[in-house]
């Protein structure tokens, strides 16, 4: 094998993102043909390798013939190694750029199906395997990485552990009726649509916990808002009331975009988002307005509802953007609420809940509640609710021994990127979690 040259050993192989730490050196980067155009003495190179996207730039003068035609024949998203040296670039919004030497061809492309040329949304769910390799997912799953790791940092801040809930439930916590049921091996079993009854237990032994996994809920919904899988966030604090869970959670959702703000600015402008905007959603406290004033709010601005309803789109919508900034409903009718959540101390009909609704017609992004803790209570709602008691025997003896106030709530990830993003189709911007074709709610 014959051995390399001084030159070959010493240029160093990097990525995109790491291209403004090797300004004017020769350096060499595995990547993807996004685009390319020309004239007759230049090529340029609109480059990826899923750190970052950049401009290589072939000259005529300065590379050989053979070169320059391989950089005018290269067909988009064909591989390659690019070599070449660094320099800053003003005009580019990731401001760097390689004027490139070297091109290697690791693997072809012909006919890519994902054109320059606008796609509809049907369209882009037949060929989701390929279109996370373009700018708008690529932004949108730089954030929710973001949002995730912020999560992570946030919750070890405020000394919680993380738990993780089974998949596969024997119960419903919030009733069968949109749930997925699978055979488990002669007996009905469920996808799970929430960690929170076990994040309860656990915040019975640890005091602050969160899970954060995967949900289903078997909605045929074709709205923007609804997904039959996605990730849920579900903190559940030992010790706390309602008011203390608001204020974690106006926290929490700051702290999650001021991480965006910081570290995806450039993924923001290729989304086009109002940054400035985006920052006004971190001024605390969020707004605080009872279910009774929202009702009231909603019907002296012409809205046919009545007191009982459960909010739908144009309503939060409304309800949000009149306070131009996050918003907190509280104390919600029991009859539209769960099981668990915890009786009114001077009313029957309402529990001590808060939905946080975002403005710009995003909706719902955080659900939460402080939870009853009396034994008779509980199981007389499971009762009421058709549930199986025998099923719920440990989450009732959460109740018998030592039990304590407890809120928790929960956050929807994908819902949450969508409104962190400002993007209107959450399933055209996140290719995942479902990429099976034709397997769409």
């Amino acid at each position: 094998m014959p051995e390399k040259s001084m030159s070959e050993t010493t240029i160093p192989t990097i990525q995109i993102v790491d291209a403004p730490k090797y300004v004017g050196q020769t350096v060499k980067i595995g990547a993807w043909l996004r685009q390319k155009r020309g004239s007759g003495k230049m090529v340029f190179l609109q480059l990826r390798d899923g750190t970052a996207f950049f401009q290589g730039v072939v000259a005529k003068a300065e590379v050989s013939e053979e070169l320059f035609d391989l950089a005018k024949e290269l067909k988009q998203e064909t591989s390659l190694y690019v070599t070449g040296e660094i320099h800053a670039d003003d005009r580019s919004s990731f401001g760097f750029e390689i004027s490139v030497t070297g091109l290697e061809v690791i693997g072809e492309s012909h006919d890519y199906p994902i054109t320059p040329k606008e796609h509809g949304t049907e369209f882009l769910f037949d060929e989701r395997h390929l279109y996370l390799r373009h700018i708008k997912p690529f932004a949108t799953l730089k954030i929710r990485n973001t949002l995730i790791a912020a999560t992570y940092e946030f919750f070890n801040k405020e000394n919680f552990i993380k738990l993780d809930a089974p998949l596969l439930t024997g119960s419903a916590p919030e009733g069968t009726t949109d749930l997925f049921e699978t055979d488990y091996f002669g007996q009905s079993a469920y996808l799970s649509q929430t960690g929170q009854l076990y994040a309860e237990a656990g915040a019975m032994a640890f005091s602050r916990v969160f899970t954060f996994g995967p949900a289903f809920r078997a909605e045929k919904s074709k709205t923007r808002r609804h997904l039959t899988e996605f990730w849920m966030i579900e903190p559940e604090m030992a010790f706390m009331h309602q008011e203390e869970s608001l204020e974690l959670q106006e926290r929490y959702i700051a702290f999650l975009i001021e991480k965006v703000l910081e570290r995806n600015e450039q993924e923001l402008d290729m989304l086009g988002r109002d940054k400035d905007l985006l920052r006004s959603y971190t001024k605390l406290p969020f707004p605080r307005v009872s279910y009774d004033d929202a009702i009231k709010l909603l019907q002296e601005n012409d809205f046919d509802v009545e007191w009982g309803i459960d909010f739908g789109s144009p309503e939060e919508t409304f309800l949000a953007n009149h306070f131009e900034k996050p918003v907190f409903i509280t104390n919600f009718p029991k009859a539209i609420k769960a099981f668990y959540m915890k009786r009114h101390p001077s009313r029957d009909d309402v529990v001590i809940s808060a939905d946080l609704l975002a403005p710009e017609g995003y909706g719902e992004i955080i659900g939460g509640s402080e939870r009853d803790t009396d034994y008779d209570y509980l199981k007389s709602r499971l009762e009421e609710e058709g549930l199986d008691l025998e099923e719920y025997g440990w989450y009732l003896d959460l109740r018998k021994y030592g039990s304590v106030p407890h809120s928790g709530f929960g956050l929807g990830l994908e819902r949450m990127v969508t409104f962190v993003t400002g993007e209107e189709h959450i399933r055209e911007a996140i290719p995942f979690p479902r990429m099976t074709h034709r397997l769409r709610p």
